[in-house]
Order: structure tokens, then sequence, then C-alpha cells
């Protein structure tokens, strides 16, 4: 893959993380900031539930992040754009789609099949 490819890639993918990394520092500070003392059931009822699907979402960013740090690593390796499996390159329309993505489009839909079964 040519180098002015792989830092397209790589700076999209370190933006990327400092994204997520930076809202979860938002979320950390708006949760220690919020406290837990609401005296209102339904208040701190809602309140609750906002939290929860906050830490949710941060978990799903989570594995993201996890992802792109494998992703990250691959390109400092030499191996982003090699399908995991097959060895085969990955298409460029699937990286540019899913930059995280380790497998090509074959292995990845051979993997989901099984995963059904």
């Amino acid at each position: 893959m040519d180098q002015k490819v792989l830092d397209a890639f790589q700076s999209q993918l370190e933006e990327k993380r400092n994204e997520i990394l930076r809202d979860a520092e938002r979320t950390l500070a708006e949760l220690n900031e919020q406290g837990g003392n609401i005296p209102d059931p339904n208040d701190r009822a809602s309140a609750e539930s906002g939290r929860n699907f906050e830490l949710r979402i941060r978990q799903r960013e989570q594995k993201r992040l996890s992802k792109i740090d494998s992703a990250l690593q691959r390109i400092s390796y030499g191996e982003f754009g090699k399908c995991d499996k097959c060895s085969e390159l990955i298409g460029l329309k699937r990286l540019e789609a899913r930059p995280v993505t380790a497998l090509c489009i074959e292995c990845k839909t051979a993997q989901e099949s099984e995963e059904k079964s």
C-alpha cells in the first residue's frame, strides 16, 4: 500500500482515537459533577437512566478503541490492509468504509456465517 494512503489512514485512526478519549474524559467529568444526591425519585431515575446510556456508549467505544489501537499497530508493523485470516489484500473501499477491519470481505462473510450457525 502506498505510504501516502497509509499516512492518511493513520491520521484518520489517530484522530478518531483522540476523539473517543476526549469524549470519555468529558463523560467522566460530567458523572463526577452530577453526584448522586437527587432527592426526587423520578429525577433520580431519569438521571440514572441517562448515566447508564452514556456508560453503554463508552463501553462500545472502548471496544472500538482497542480495534483502532490494533489497526495502528498493524500500520506500524507494515501489515495494515492484509487479511488476518487469508493474508490477501483487503480492498481499499472496504478499508475506507471500515479502517479498523482486519478481515477481507470474503473472510468476514464466512466468519459471520459461522457465527450464525
